[in-house]
């Protein structure tokens, strides 16, 4: 019995296919996966941005796989294509082709501008891509198609051609290098790939078989299932119109995901693949990338959130910290000059560079003159300030371990683009970062009101809180 190739010599097919390549991690994941899963892939994107490259080292991942590489154009012909008419069937009075060599023999196709083709061609690729059939003449013919790779620079607008785009399950946008990879696009060297005896063994049509029988057994699970019923409303709440079919095609996909990772059921993370399946155009995609992370995943806000909690918290410190400002700055009671004497103090202090002895004085005068405070005033501050520390030492606890548990659960993505993953993790990362500023403000804050000078003769008259507004949930 065939067994699935292993994971690791996946994740050599897939450095393989990325190694010279900048940016194209999702592509060349999406690429491969849909391969295995015997499904096709529209690259959208300007020229020159490595479509075709990846098109071609995709076919030497898979054993026997012939490639077949086209431009169309709308002056194509299906000769191009599907091979030349046979004179020796036509004087036989029939109407063939000699398709050795064209797209009916291909493993791996890369079809270029495919939008761009005439209404002949795309009829036959309908076939062709949908049954992996040809119809040659009389006979219906079964060709070798693992997966086309079609590229375009934008989505058709033409009514007509949505049912072939509807044939390419995934959609893939291809942008140039952004800003950041520049430098490293100028710097990449020429040289020549490794040799082929350096790759790993290539996939044959068997171990293909038994990925395809393997992921027929990975069940879809209560969260996918949720997740899935949550994405199908969304999809109606953005106009997205999905089909059945491809609901069914988006499923096998990610069954496809979790055999080769070795998971028997299926989860929300595994809904990453949906931007790609669901997005009929580039821009939808990081909308509905958007709404995955927010919706299935809950992934906390961006720290520069305006409806978040993090907005809420810095608020509350800050009132905090003006209150001890305020609370430092008042004078003793009973001193009719106290104001005019703190800030004679204060400017002998250190804010006007005075000496040594100018400070030590001016420290000992505002020291004598500040307003003392009774224990039960103090007391209340603290507490005050030691609610709002405990409810952000909560708010790290549950996100750390929310932190720690997604980390545990992308481990071993194979397909997970890296960088979607530390997107995701980033996510929390900053969330923490900015709850320990916040913590350290705080324990700043709270030094503050446990130094401020004390009279136990006082009145034990609780202070007013601070006014906040109510607090939303901070994790």
């Amino acid at each position: 019995m065939t067994v699935l190739p292993d994971t690791a010599r996946l994740r050599a097919h897939l450095d393989r296919l990325n190694q010279g390549l900048l940016e194209r991690e999702t592509a060349v994941r999406l690429a491969l996966l849909a391969a295995l899963a015997g499904e096709h892939v529209l690259l959208i994107g300007p020229p020159g941005t490595a479509k075709s490259e990846l098109a071609r080292r995709l076919h030497r991942a898979f054993a026997g796989a012939r490639y077949f590489e086209r431009l169309l154009t709308r002056f194509s012909t299906p000769e191009e294509l599907f091979g030349p008419l046979s004179l020796q069937a036509l004087e036989a009075d029939r109407y063939e082709r000699l398709v050795d060599g064209y797209l009916p023999t291909a493993g791996i196709a890369f079809l270029d501008e495919v939008f761009k083709a005439n209404s002949a061609i795309l009829n036959a690729l309908l076939t062709l891509l949908n049954e992996r059939q040809f119809d040659n003449g009389a006979q219906r013919l079964a060709v070798p198609l693992v997966c086309v790779i079609a590229a375009s620079n934008e989505p058709p607008a033409d009514e007509s051609l949505q049912a072939f785009h509807d044939r390419f399950l995934l959609r893939v946008p291809v942008a140039p290098v952004s800003d950041a990879g520049f430098a490293a696009l100028l710097q990449l060297s020429d040289a020549p790939a490794p040799d082929a005896a350096a790759a790993p063994p290539p996939i044959t049509e068997h171990e293909r078989t038994a990925v395809r029988r393997a992921a027929a057994g990975v069940a879809l699970g209560d969260e996918a299932l949720t997740a899935l019923a949550a994405l199908r409303a969304q999809a109606v709440a953005l106009a997205l119109p999905v089909s059945d079919r491809r609901w069914r095609q988006l499923l096998g996909l990610m069954r496809c995901a979790a055999a080769t990772e070795g998971r028997s059921t299926l989860d929300a993370i595994d809904l990453w693949l949906v931007p790609y399946v669901v997005a009929h155009d580039a821009d939808s995609v990081p909308r509905l990338q958007q709404w995955v992370d927010d919706h299935l995943l809950q992934l906390p806000p961006p720290p520069a959130a305006q409806d978040g909690p993090l907005p809420w918290l810095g608020h509350a410190v800050t009132a905090f910290e003006k209150q001890l400002e305020i609370e430092q700055r008042m004078p003793a009671d009973g001193e009719d000059d106290a104001a005019g004497k703190l800030a004679l103090a204060r400017a002998l202090g250190g804010h006007d560079g005075g000496d040594g002895m100018q400070r030590i004085v001016s420290a000992t005068l505002e020291a004598k003159l500040a307003r003392r405070w009774s224990p039960v005033h103090l007391a209340a501050r603290l507490a005050q300030v030691d609610a709002l520390r405990q409810q952000v030492q909560a708010a790290r606890a549950t996100l750390q371990a929310a932190r720690q548990a997604l980390a545990a659960r992308l481990a071993g993505r194979l397909w997970l683009p890296p960088g979607l993953a530390a997107h995701w993790l980033g996510r929390h990362g900053a969330h923490l970062d900015a709850l320990a500023a916040c913590a350290a403000r705080l324990d700043n804050t709270h030094a503050g009101f446990a130094a401020q000078p004390q009279d136990d003769s006082l009145p034990a008259t609780p202070p007013e809180p601070v006014d906040l507004p109510p607090a939303p949930a901070l994790a």
